[in-house]
């Protein structure tokens, strides 16, 4: 199906219901006609991260059902596969050939390795301190082969996530086949997790590299293109990285959304969101919530310092059953720039805040993606979280189908539901977008396609978290009850 738009849920496969017959079940029962596509997160057979470390791309983990499945909710929804360009997992059939084979193996290629890519073997503690990395010493880990000896190759995430080289044809013929199977399985945009780290690039710090990471880039949307597919660049730095892709003509995320929100909400000040929303690309995802934390460094320079740390502050003082430990090393935090939290329980588990922030989303240049957890106004998981000790979890519960029916029937959810079939019906957001601040507290969001003679206008007070919404077709204006 050809992506639209309209809402995009993200989920795991086996978090709404155990499987995707179920996950299809939940689609088609509570949630009909909420959201038009679907982000199913990693999905393939994986050996760490919650399927961020794929084993093997053409298959599906057969816990969650096959690619019937798949190319089935393919039918009723656009949908969305992430292709990890970065890595492949160390109990993948090619790592362990590799282990196997060493030079002799087909896929020695297909992985960085720090004999061949450092001078002598090593870099200098000056080039580990440029490396962007996960790790407080140099990224890698060790290689032990069947003949008894080791070796170091580059590994930036997790030590079951082991590094692709993609400027070799080993890792180019890799990438392609994988792009094009997947093409072929119901997808209409594929996501490229952990981009921007792809490109290594000695004396840099191997993050963002240009040119070379425009190369890597258009490799894979030539690949695509050819399909029809299209392609979503995953990257959590600075905004102006965003605004660099969209110039080239890419899908982009705005991750600074969601932090300027929360600023907005708790500072009463519109100006800030305002700005953004003036510059901020208009071929994008947007969100508020994902399976990672709250992004914090997306709204560098968008917000000043301390206006950022009030906001972190205030988050942690107004929000609910959420600690500053929870983000932090003891609950296996890897990145000190998110806070893990549900954007429900970050707002004070506060219905009439948490739909404001969901209106402003929606009126928001782009798409809207919400997450399994943000659609069912989840609180935070605190259970799941001190089981598994993992920081992220707490934004992770995996709802039974008994649970999704009861979180349906809430108030915030049902009026949640109602904005999103709104956003996704109304041919006003097809139109040209305008906003502007009314006041310090007041902001007004427009959109208005002359074309079909209908717009629609969102005036939010953000002091008493009220809003209208009013839609004018062929010059008569209407309501919009949320």
């Amino acid at each position: 199906m050809q992506l639209k738009n309209e809402a995009m849920l993200i989920t795991y496969a086996d978090s709404l219901g155990n499987n995707l017959k179920d996950l299809a079940k939940v689609l088609q029962g509570p949630l009909k006609d909420v959201v038009g596509g679907v982000h199913i997160l990693p999905f393939f057979p994986s050996s760490g991260d919650r399927g961020f470390a794929p084993m093997d791309y053409t298959k599906v983990d057969p816990s969650f059902g096959n690619w019937e499945d798949i190319r089935a909710l393919a039918e009723n929804y656009y949908l969305m596969f992430d292709f990890m360009v970065n890595h492949i997992s160390a109990q993948s059939p090619y790592f362990k050939d590799f282990l196997a084979k060493k030079d002799q193996s087909e896929y020695a290629d297909l992985f960085i390795r720090y004999k061949n890519f450092w001078p002598n073997g090593k870099p200098t503690q000056e080039q580990v301190d440029l490396i962007y990395k996960r790790k407080p010493r140099a990224p890698y880990r060790i290689a032990e082969f069947a003949d008894g000896t080791q070796e170091k190759v580059w590994c930036t995430f997790d030590e079951e996530q082991v590094d692709l080289d993609v400027t070799t044809p080993t890792t180019k013929k890799f990438i392609k086949n994988n792009l094009e199977f997947l093409s072929k399985q119901g997808a209409s945009i594929i996501r490229l997790d952990a981009f921007a780290y792809a490109n290594k690039k000695i004396g840099t710090n191997c993050f963002f590299i240009e040119p070379e990471i425009w190369k890597t880039l258009r490799e894979c949307t030539d690949v695509l293109d050819a399909h029809n597919v299209a392609v979503l660049p995953e990257i959590h730095e600075h905004y102006t990285i965003q605004l660099k892709i969209a110039e080239h003509g890419y899908y982009v995320y705005d991750f600074a959304l969601p932090m300027l929100v929360l600023h907005t909400l708790f500072s009463s000040r519109v100006d800030r969101l305002v700005h953004w929303m003036e510059i901020c690309p208009r071929k994008q995802f947007t969100t508020l919530d994902t399976h990672d934390g709250i992004g914090v460094v997306d709204v560098k320079d968008l917000m000043t310092d301390e206006e950022t740390e009030a906001a972190r502050e205030a988050l942690y003082a107004q929000g609910a059953n959420v600690k500053k430990k929870y983000s932090s090393a003891e609950y296996n935090n890897l990145d000190i720039y998110q806070i893990n939290c549900t954007y429900y329980s970050a707002l004070g588990n506060d219905d009439q805040a948490y739909l404001l922030a969901r209106v402003l989303q929606c009126f928001a240049p782009g798409i809207p993606q919400i997450y399994y957890v943000g659609l069912l106004a989840g609180e935070n998981d605190i259970e799941l979280l001190e089981k598994t000790k993992e920081g992220r979890n707490i934004n992770r519960h995996y709802y039974t189908l008994e649970e999704i029916e009861a979180a349906v029937q809430r108030p915030v959810v049902q009026r949640l539901f109602g904005l999103l079939k709104f956003r996704n019906t109304s041919k006003a957001f097809d139109g040209e977008f305008s906003v502007k601040a009314l006041n310090e507290n007041t902001i007004e969001i427009t959109w208005n396609n002359t074309a079909e003679k209908i717009s629609t206008k969102m005036t939010a007070n953000i002091c008493n978290k009220t809003f209208t919404i009013i839609e004018t077709v062929n010059g008569k204006d209407h309501e919009i009850k949320i």
